[in-house]
């Protein structure tokens, strides 16, 4: 979790000050890059970890230390095939779906210099989930802070160099008309190499892993049964993050069909053309209000793969308490992280985002209602995590899919119905509403599955220090802004004073409620 924070706070370093850069309209080509990305990756790659980690999970309870190496070799070897794959299958429809998203092939560059990403990424994937599936959370942490120290650096550099030298590159790409797709390419290829540099952690992990001898233990899995148990639990979870991820494909296109179909309620600021307006919506959508929105749940992520390995040898043991035990705990995280974030970022919306994107005042603009409206949606995504993660535990990886396949049809739904009558709002309605649905199925799913019950108290007392915070905090910086504090020290006055509200409200109902545990 410490890693996730630090990753993610390397991941804004790098995102908030790129959309400085690049603004709206450049954003869009970022964006639409990440859209056809994500969803190749997700069905390649997420579900590797996962797998790789229950089937090491099981051998090391069974004492079959040698299934475990030949586990990890296996996966090396199919996951690198797939991941080869995965990448010519971008790099060959970056234009065409450049062309179908936007109209246009100005972000064809950005797609194609993702599209290494992919092999990489598996290759990550599989050395993560092997110490994962040994409950050694160490070599994920550290590789996810080289990933984020090296997309930072080089990403930032490659952009700035772009932005300079703009014309001398154009000169390679006759088809670009636009300098800011060049600078968005750049930006993804320090993205592609903060991929390179996991990679490269794990190959430096190997040269000074101890060798150990083979045991020569008389019972070893087949390959081939490997492979295929890989792939039965890689595959349903794999699907199902490349359902969650549809939703980026989604608001590109339903933000961007809608306002060219219906306009933008409220006018355009000054400076954007009509026609720009549908890109630059979507970019200041994507790279700002999202940008927030996932700084969060990206933390309490952690939470299901750390819990994963517990759940999955309570389940298997038959213990019922350890197993309630676990989840408990990992849903009680989840909230007291996911709940004073959301309430703190919707009170100081207009504050944070517009320190956060100083250079882009119109664009930060255009977010704050719609950060606020996606708060709801970051508490049930965060919640949804660990619960994906024991589902999976348990031997449910199937039901995530079945579920973000609902989740994700809310979504298109609800971006349908609200975007052309509140725009940028909309796509964050519509949000909220489908991880709020996600997270009743999954968590009914899962109690049934599981055969547990869960306490629902101290979950209460969560949210009414929740709110505890964001009175306090709203109060903070009302007082701060009437006496003309900096927007900065309003955020951090607000900060401090809401989080010591939280904190000793539910401190005290804890203690009271006795729900300490």
């Amino acid at each position: 979790m410490i890693s996730a924070i630090a990753a993610k706070g390397l991941g804004a370093l790098f995102k908030i000050p790129l959309t400085n850069m690049l603004g709206g309209v450049g954003m869009s080509y970022f964006s639409c890059a990440y859209s056809i990305f994500m969803p190749v990756y997700a069905l390649t790659v997420t579900g590797l970890s996962t797998a790789v980690a229950r089937l090491t999970a099981e051998s090391m309870a069974l004492g079959m230390y040698e299934n475990v190496r030949r586990i990890r070799k296996t996966a090396h070897l199919l996951f690198s095939a797939v991941g080869v794959l995965g990448s010519l299958l971008i790099l060959f429809l970056a234009k065409p779906f450049s062309l179908l998203a936007t109209g246009n092939t100005q972000s064809g560059l950005a797609v194609a210099m993702i599209a290494p990403s992919v092999l990489f990424g598996c290759v990550t994937a599989v050395e993560r989930g092997y110490y994962e599936g040994m409950s050694n959370m160490y070599p994920t942490a550290l590789s996810q802070a080289a990933e984020g120290v090296v997309k930072v650096v080089a990403g930032l550099w490659l952009c700035g160099l772009a932005q300079t030298r703009s014309t001398e590159i154009m000169a390679y790409f006759p088809e670009i008309t636009d300098a800011r797709a060049i600078s968005a390419g750049a930006g993804i290829l320090g993205v592609t190499l903060s991929t390179v540099g996991a990679a490269a952690f794990f190959a430096l992990l190997s040269l000074f892993r101890p060798r150990r001898k083979q045991q020569g233990e008389a019972h070893l899995q087949d390959r081939g049964r490997i492979a295929a148990d890989l792939v039965k639990t890689a595959l349903p979870v794999g699907v199902s993050a490349l359902v969650t991820n549809l939703t980026a494909v989604i608001d590109m296109m339903t933000i961007i069909g809608c306002i060219s179909r219906f306009g933008l309620r409220g006018g355009l600021p000054i400076g954007v053309s009509p026609e720009e307006a549908p890109g630059f919506v979507y970019g200041s959508f994507s790279g700002i209000a999202l940008t927030v929105f996932n700084l969060v749940p990206s933390v309490t992520n952690m939470l299901g793969k750390g819990v994963l390995p517990s759940v999955t040898e309570a389940w298997a043991s038959g213990d019922k308490m350890r197993l309630r035990k676990f989840s408990s705990q990992a849903l009680f995280a989840a909230a007291v992280i996911a709940v004073p974030a959301a309430v703190g970022l919707a009170v100081l919306s207009p504050w944070v985002l517009h320190f956060l994107f100083p250079r882009q005042w119109d664009e930060a603009e255009i977010c704050v209602n719609a950060l606020r409206l996606l708060m709801p949606g970051m508490v049930c995504l965060c919640l949804s995590f660990p619960l994906f993660g024991m589902l999976q535990g348990i031997g449910r990886a199937s039901s995530p899919l079945k579920i973000m396949a609902l989740g994700t049809a809310v979504k298109l739904a609800g971006n349908l119905i609200f975007i052309p009558l509140t725009g940028a709002d909309g796509a964050a309605i519509s949000t909220s509403l489908c991880y709020a649905v996600i997270l009743a199925v999954s968590l009914r799913a899962y109690i049934r599955a599981a055969g547990i019950s869960l306490k629902i108290e101290p979950f209460f007392t969560v949210i009414l220090s929740g709110l505890m915070c964001g009175g306090a905090a709203l109060l903070a910086a009302d007082i701060s802004a009437k006496v003309g504090t900096d927007g900065i020290l309003v955020i951090l006055l607000s900060a401090m004073i809401g989080g010591t509200a939280y904190l000793a409200s539910l401190m005290f109902m804890q203690k009271n409620g006795g729900h300490s545990r």
